[in-house]
């Protein structure tokens, strides 16, 4: 009765398996090639644990796949298996393609013929459920407008193209078989675990190493910031209690600049970082950080290509259907995140040392 997860090892799947498996008890499989972003480290405090289990398969690979299957007999699938840095999409789109499309219809056709395999109890208790992005929608201008689950999808990068196509494919995979399916749509997730290429963590780590911060633009891209254990507790919400056939949005109801994103990064390690922080640092890691005046680090660069706008989603759907809302509020989340940086600076360096690649099966 196993909920298995694909992607698992990655920033919102270790986050999501440490809530199945600690707060829920509920009996997991994760399945991650372990690429760059996939990271055992994040999972260090349940691998032990007797309702986990690690499989190390690409979701491309048809025999490993219906293997898992065929082992672990799940009662669900939780899809967060991608890539999914839009500047990577834009230096190498031939990944994104191969993981996102080919893999979800992969993963997609496993599951069928799995769930066909099933007893009507079993048919009736499946689910397939997909975790997407709200960039399949595009981008906005700036004002009072929404994503909602009825915005039609305009993506603007290789990233969210292959994402939308991977929507496309579930949403077909339920109209022409019969596949029980769910779908979420997010926004920009932060918290523990993330992996140090995205926005808030590099901010925070190149501050605290004196190094440039560097901004987009002039910075003005708008973000619905989520925290990701919000995002968590949200997906399981759906998997329970979510109708099948349908898509929820998730949001964190925090709608930020990148630019004010960094100034609040920048006013929050003012306050953390003290000298008895300096100290430590220098004691344990041998390390000497920067103390104060962050913001003087702030450099803007050259706009990407192709860079949305502004994303904002709507949630209601997801609050008046299944009672779901967030915990926390950006302060709230980013203090959370920003002192857990400070404490667990020993995963950064095993990232950025490449460390961590070396717990894998291969």
């Amino acid at each position: 009765m196993a909920i298995l997860v694909t992607g698992g090892a990655g920033f919102i799947g270790s986050e999501l398996i440490r809530y199945l498996v600690k707060e829920l008890n509920e009996c997991v499989v994760n399945v991650d090639k372990l690429t760059y972003a996939g990271n055992l480290e994040s999972l260090f405090e349940i691998e032990q644990h007797p309702n986990y289990f690690f499989e190390q398969a690409d979701i491309c690979d048809s025999v490993a796949i219906e293997r898992i299957f065929n082992k672990y007999q799940p009662k669900a699938v939780m899809h967060l298996a991608a890539e999914s840095h839009v500047d990577r999409s834009i230096d190498g789109p031939d990944v994104f393609i191969e993981t996102n499309i080919i893999g979800t219809y992969n993963l997609l056709k496993q599951s069928e013929n799995f769930w066909k395999s099933l007893d009507q109890k079993g048919k009736d208790r499946f689910r397939f459920h997909h975790i997407s992005t709200d960039e399949v929608y595009g981008d906005l201008d700036y004002g009072s407008e929404l994503f909602t689950e009825q915005t039609a999808y305009s993506p603007s990068s290789p990233y969210s193209a292959s994402k939308a196509s991977s929507d496309h494919l579930v949403r077909a995979w339920n109209k022409t078989f019969g596949l029980p399916v769910i779908i979420t749509n997010c926004s920009n997730n932060y918290g523990p675990y993330q992996f140090p290429e995205k926005l808030i963590p590099l901010m925070i780590l190149n501050a605290l190493e004196g190094k440039d911060l560097p901004v987009y633009g002039k910075g003005e891209q708008v973000r619905d910031w989520l925290y990701v254990k919000d995002h968590v507790v949200a997906l399981y919400c759906v998997l329970s209690k979510g109708r099948i056939g349908e898509t929820y949005n998730i949001g964190g109801h925090n709608e930020m600049t990148n630019l004010d994103v960094v100034h609040a990064i920048c006013d929050i390690l003012e306050d953390s970082v003290t000298p008895d922080v300096i100290a430590f640092f220098k004691s344990k890691h041998q390390l000497d950080i920067r103390y104060g005046n962050y913001k003087s680090l702030i450099k803007f660069v050259a706009d990407r290509p192709g860079h949305d706008k502004r994303y904002a989603i709507d949630a209601s759907k997801l609050d008046l259907e299944l009672g779901w809302k967030p915990e926390e509020t950006f302060e709230t989340g980013l203090r959370k995140t920003v002192q857990w940086y400070l404490n667990n600076f020993e995963w950064c360096l095993n990232v950025r040392n490449g460390t961590y690649q070396r717990l894998g099966l291969s």
